[in-house]
């Protein structure tokens, strides 16, 4: 367990939609928390958004009626639906595995997929 890998970045235009897509081991899905963090250059990672294995959603202000999270439970699995992209939301996103009672002992991070939105 802990491999993560990402996939679904690329360019995309503003007022449009991705969609990015983590994929976990069944061991660390069935137990771990799961989020979407970004980074732009020189910045810190950020979260973004994160989901429980219960299906409880937190989202950072910013992008709030726009990007929504999900888990698929069937591929162990967890998407990022971005809609309505705007140029701010250009970064390096990261999917991240972060056990719910041990989050600073147990955490997995993917290697990033770069999202550009631009005209």
């Amino acid at each position: 367990q802990g491999q993560l890998v990402e996939s679904g970045g690329g360019r995309g235009q503003p007022g449009g939609s991705l969609r990015l897509s983590c994929a976990a081991s069944a061991d660390t899905f069935a137990v771990y928390t799961m989020g979407w963090y970004r980074a732009t250059s020189g910045n810190e990672r950020e979260l973004v958004a994160s989901i429980t294995t219960d299906d409880m959603a937190d989202y950072t202000d910013s992008v709030k009626g726009r990007f929504s999270i999900s888990r698929d439970s069937a591929k162990n699995t967890v998407y990022l639906q971005m809609n309505n992209l705007k140029p701010e939301d250009t970064a390096v996103y990261y999917c991240k595995a972060q056990h719910p009672r041990l989050p600073r002992i147990y955490y997995y991070w993917g290697q990033g997929t770069q999202v550009t939105v631009s005209s």
